[in-house]
């Protein structure tokens, strides 16, 4: 179990600051507890939904990632603010922690849900890792809107006992509905919201060189594989991340007693 120690506050975001070895072992807890636990995986663009005001969906992401029983730095860019302002944050990003535990062979033997993909997805994981019961429901796009949707999710999952259960259809869709599940209280194990991380295990999407990873470049490598859909996100999104650090560091000195999903900011 996580301790108050092994927690990070940054950006008003309470991180588990663990190594994914760590990550992975807390996850095999959770999974045969008996209630539905989920955990999430901000980065840069979370933080900046999570700072939004006057926003339904930013408030039900808040909601979400309060509720999970954990909070994972995905953003190795993120890792690299709080060093700039002599933290210390380890990065678990999503796609790492698939692919250890899919590889690692903490999944053997165990039913997995996919939440999203599509069917030939399926197909590939069983083939690969056939010591893996893997199931999975495919929802409409945009079904955060489509309330029937939603409940087919849960139902699903609710049916299906899954140990894990990995949410593939983005955020903050993953995140929301997976509270959505937790609130229900018919679904049990652990979920894991991992937006592409099942496209970039599976081969479908390149992954940037380890050296990029290594100097926080993983979003430039990004950019330039996928310029159209991801400009907007990288070049004119992701900057609004520079004044909440700059408001965060005003306030680093002051005790933090409210919402720690963003209310510590008054700007």
């Amino acid at each position: 179990m996580l301790t108050e120690n092994d927690i990070q506050r940054f950006l008003a975001v309470e991180f588990a600051n663990v190594s994914i070895e760590c990550v992975a072992a807390e996850l095999e807890f959770l999974s045969r507890g008996g209630a539905f636990t989920f955990v999430v995986t901000p980065n840069v663009d979370h933080v900046i939904l999570l700072h939004e005001r006057d926003s339904e969906i930013a408030e039900l992401f808040r909601q979400a990632c309060a509720a999970a029983s954990m909070r994972l730095c995905d953003s190795r860019v993120l890792k690299l603010l709080a060093s700039s302002l002599g933290m210390t944050l380890e990065a678990v990003p999503g796609s790492d922690l698939t692919e250890h535990l899919f590889k690692r062979g903490y999944l053997n033997g165990r039913t997995v849900a996919l939440i999203g993909g599509d069917s030939a997805m399926q197909e590939e994981l069983i083939l690969r890792y056939p010591a893996i019961t893997i199931v999975q429901h495919i929802p409409p796009r945009g079904v955060l809107n489509n309330p029937d949707a939603v409940d087919e999710i849960v139902e699903f999952l609710a049916n299906t006992h899954a140990e894990y259960t990995f949410f593939a259809i983005g955020a903050p869709q993953s995140e929301i509905i997976a509270h959505k599940c937790q609130l229900d209280g018919r679904p049990g194990g652990v979920a894991l919201c991992i937006g592409a991380s099942i496209e970039f295990l599976l081969g479908r999407k390149p992954r940037a060189p380890i050296w990029m990873q290594r100097l926080s470049l993983e979003w430039l490598f990004r950019l330039l594989s996928e310029p159209r859909r991801l400009a907007r996100r990288y070049l004119i999104v992701a900057p609004r991340i520079f004044p909440i650090v700059w408001r965060f560091k005003r306030s680093e000195d002051l005790p933090i007693t409210r919402n720690r999903f963003g209310e510590v900011f008054d700007g």
